[in-house]
C-alpha cells in the first residue's frame, strides 16, 4: 500500500485543497503532518499562536483525529516522517517567506538525499508568485498592470471536499500545542467558522463592499483576512462566489488582488520584507531617541490626541485586528507625522493582529511609508482629521474605541482639542502639530531624493 505526506501550512483547509487532492490521487493512504516549528512558533504573536492552534484543532476534527503534529526543525521532522512511513513524495504548497523558501529548499534536499522527493501543487494565492511576468518578462513594480495581468489570467473553480480521506493508522503524534492565553478578543479560528463567515459575507455584505468598505464605524468589509492567512478559506473560493460584474464584487476582487501582489513583490525582492525597496528612501531621517521612544510609546497605546489614530490602535490591541482605513491612517501618522522608522511599526502591528502576514503587513506599510514598489509617493500625508471626518462621519468609531469620547457631540469629536477647556479629561492634547510635521516630512523627502 502507497502512503504520501502531506505537509500542512498555510492550507489548514480540506475543501479546494489541491495539495491534499494531488497526495489522494498519487497514493492509497495519506499522513496529514502539520510541524511545530520552534522558529516560527516562538517569534509569533499570542494572538497569532492562539488563532493557529483553533485552527489546527478544527482540522485534526475533520480528519476523525489523523493530523499527526510533530515539533522540531522540518528539515528533520519531514524526512524522518517520509522515512517512518514508508512516503516516496511529500506534498506542500508553496511559500514567499525568505524563511520559509530556504526551509523548504533544504527540506526538499534532505528528502532528495534519501530518495524521496517533494511535489508543490499550489500556493496560497490565486496566482503563483513569479507566474506573472511584464511583456518585457520582469516582475511587476506597479499594481495597476499587475491587476489587469491578474484579472486575465483568471482562478480554476474551487473544488469541494473529498468524500474519502483514507489517513494512515497507528503513526505517533505529538498532539496539537496548548493555545496561549491572549487578552483581545478574537475571531473563532478554523476552517468552519472561515467558510461560515465567508458564506456570511457573500450572501450580506459584498454587493455594496465598494460603498462601505471604508465606513469604520459601519465594520463592513469581511473580516477574512485571518482566515486567509493561515489557508482555513482560500480566495479562489471567494473569487468562486463572486460576479465581477457588480461593482461591490469587483471591488473585493481587486482587494484579494494586492494580496497576491505584496506576495509576488516578497517573491521576487525578498529583502523588501525588512527594508525599503526604494533604493532612494532607504537612506531617509528617522526619529530617534528619548522623545521618539515616547511618540512611539504613545502611538501604541491609542493616546496621541488624534481621535482617529488612538482608536485604531485601541481596536488593534483589543481584537488583534484594525479596520484597513483605520491600518493606512494609523501608520501614514508614525512614519510621516511622528518620523518614526515604519519597521517599528509593522513589527507592532505583527505583534498583534491575528492575520498578521508578512508579505501584506509590510508591503502595506512600505506603501503609507512611500518607500514600496507602487506609484506612492512619500509626500502622500494622510491629514488623521480629515480621514476621521470622511471615514468616521458621525463619529461612531471614534466613540466606540475612545470611551473618554463618548458623550462629545457633534464634530468636536474629531477634533476635541477645541472644546471648551480642552478633551474631556483622560484624553490627552495632540503630542504633535500635525500641519508642522507635515512640513518637516516633505523637508525630510526632500533631503533624502534631492526633489521638491
Amino acid at each position: 500500500m502507497s502512503t504520501a505526506v502531506v505537509w500542512f501550512r498555510r492550507d489548514l483547509r480540506l475543501s479546494d485543497n489541491p495539495t491534499l487532492r494531488a497526495a489522494l490521487d498519487a497514493a492509497d493512504e495519506v499522513v496529514p503532518l502539520f510541524v511545530v516549528d520552534p522558529r516560527l512558533w516562538e517569534s509569533a504573536s499570542a494572538n497569532r499562536r492562539w488563532f493557529l492552534v483553533g485552527c489546527l484543532d478544527d482540522l485534526d476534527e475533520q480528519l476523525e483525529g489523523g493530523l499527526v503534529v510533530r515539533r522540531g526543525d522540518p528539515v528533520d521532522v519531514v524526512p524522518q516522517l517520509a522515512r517512518q512511513v514508508g512516503a516516496e513524495v511529500v506534498f506542500h504548497a508553496g511559500d514567499v517567506g525568505p524563511y520559509g523558501r530556504e526551509r523548504d529548499e533544504r527540506v526538499a534536499s534532505a528528502l532528495a538525499d534519501d530518495g524521496r522527493r517533494v511535489e508543490v501543487p499550489d500556493t496560497p494565492w490565486v496566482v503563483a508568485p513569479g507566474d506573472l511576468s511584464t511583456t518585457q518578462g520582469g516582475t511587476y513594480k506597479v499594481f495597476t498592470p499587475f491587476f489587469r495581468a491578474w484579472k486575465e489570467r483568471g482562478a480554476p473553480d474551487p473544488r469541494n471536499t473529498p468524500r474519502r480521506i483514507p489517513v494512515a493508522s497507528g503513526v505517533r503524534s505529538d498532539g496539537v500545542p496548548r493555545a496561549p492565553s491572549v487578552d483581545a478578543d478574537l475571531p473563532t479560528p478554523g476552517e468552519t467558522a472561515g467558510r461560515r463567515r465567508a458564506n456570511r459575507f457573500l450572501r450580506e455584505d459584498v454587493d455594496d463592499y465598494d460603498e462601505r468598505r471604508d465606513d469604520t464605524a459601519a465594520d463592513a468589509t469581511s473580516r477574512l483576512s485571518p482566515y486567509l492567512k493561515y489557508g482555513c478559506i482560500h480566495p479562489r473560493q471567494l473569487l468562486g462566489g463572486l460576479d465581477l460584474r457588480n461593482r461591490g464584487h469587483a471591488t473585493f476582487a481587486q482587494e484579494l488582488a494586492w494580496r497576491d501582489f505584496y506576495a509576488h513583490v516578497l517573491h521576487e525582492w525578498p529583502d523588501s520584507a525588512w527594508s525599503a525597496w526604494s533604493d532612494t528612501l532607504k537612506g531617509i531621517s528617522v526619529s530617534r531617541g528619548t522623545q521618539a521612544d515616547e511618540h512611539f510609546e504613545a502611538w501604541c497605546e491609542g493616546r496621541t490626541g488624534y481621535p482617529f489614530v488612538d482608536a485604531g490602535m485601541r481596536q488593534l490591541v483589543a481584537e488583534g485586528w484594525m479596520h484597513n482605513r483605520a491600518r493606512m491612517a494609523t501608520a501614514s501618522f508614525l512614519v510621516k507625522d511622528l518620523h518614526i522608522d515604519w519597521t517599528r511599526g509593522a513589527r507592532f502591528f505583527l505583534r498583534h493582529l491575528v492575520d498578521g502576514d508578512l508579505s501584506s503587513n509590510n508591503h502595506g506599510w512600505q506603501w503609507v511609508a512611500g518607500t514600496g514598489t507602487d506609484a506612492a509617493p512619500y509626500f502622500r500625508i494622510f491629514n488623521p482629521v480629515r480621514q476621521s471626518k470622511r471615514f468616521d462621519r458621525d463619529g461612531g468609531y471614534i466613540r466606540r474605541w475612545v470611551p473618554e469620547l463618548a458623550d462629545v457631540e457633534g464634530s468636536s469629536v474629531h477634533e476635541p482639542w477645541t472644546l471648551d477647556g480642552g478633551p474631556p479629561d483622560g484624553y490627552p492634547e495632540p503630542i504633535v502639530d500635525h500641519a508642522a510635521e507635515r512640513d518637516e516630512a516633505l523637508r525630510r523627502y526632500e533631503a533624502a531624493t534631492g526633489r521638491s
